[in-house]
């Protein structure tokens, strides 16, 4: 029998469909998008030979979501970046470098979901000190992009790189084609942060 912190196993049939071993029903990818973020661990078995799959499934639930309306995370030129590492040398040292990024990004983020809580749950006597807290949202969110901005220069070639393996020239054009991303942005986030402050302003 399995331990209570066993990661539950989820069996993919012929079919393609997935059997929950812990609640012992059917399943559907966005099922298991859901057990993921509600933090809870799981693997997919192939049926027949036991073979662990979990890898391509959750890329496919990821391709599932990229396809939806309105839920793109994965920018085009951070796609191009990655598929270009495919084959090469660093391609070893980047699957480790994305989980310790996305891992200080995520706690991040949580910080801040604590603080915009704490923020409006204040009473109207306590709203008066906003701009303070709004200030200190705003830096947070800051820290976020700057933290995320960080990561993606991994996928530039570094200063050491030979001419061979980083030619310079595609390096100037990649470093064109950032600047108005980057941009961007900065234009999205402060549109957030003056939403925040509408909404704010008017439970004042």
């Amino acid at each position: 029998m399995a331990a209570k912190d066993d990661p539950v196993v989820i069996k993919k049939y012929a079919n393609r469909r997935l059997y929950n071993t812990g609640t012992s029903t059917y399943v559907t990818l966005e099922d298991l998008a859901e057990m993921v973020k509600r933090d809870e661990n799981f693997t997919v078995q192939d049926a027949k030979t036991g073979e662990d799959i979990t890898h391509p499934v959750l890329t496919q639930i990821i391709f599932e979501l990229e396809n939806k309306d309105g839920q793109n995370m994965l920018p085009i030129p951070f796609l191009r970046q990655l598929i270009a590492f495919y084959g090469d040398q660093m391609q070893m040292v980047v699957p480790g470098f994305l989980e310790q990024s996305m891992s200080a990004f995520a706690k991040e983020q949580e910080r801040f979901r604590e603080q915009v809580k704490s923020t409006l749950g204040q009473s109207p006597i306590e709203m008066m000190n906003v701009p303070t807290s709004l200030k200190e949202l705003e830096e947070q969110t800051r820290r976020n992009v700057e933290l995320f901005q960080n990561a993606m220069r991994m996928f530039t070639p570094f200063p050491g790189a030979t001419p061979a393996a980083r030619p310079a020239e595609p390096e100037k054009k990649a470093d064109k084609a950032e600047k108005p991303a980057r941009a961007e942005d900065i234009s999205d986030l402060k549109e957030q942060i003056a939403a925040m402050q509408r909404k704010l302003d008017s439970l004042g």
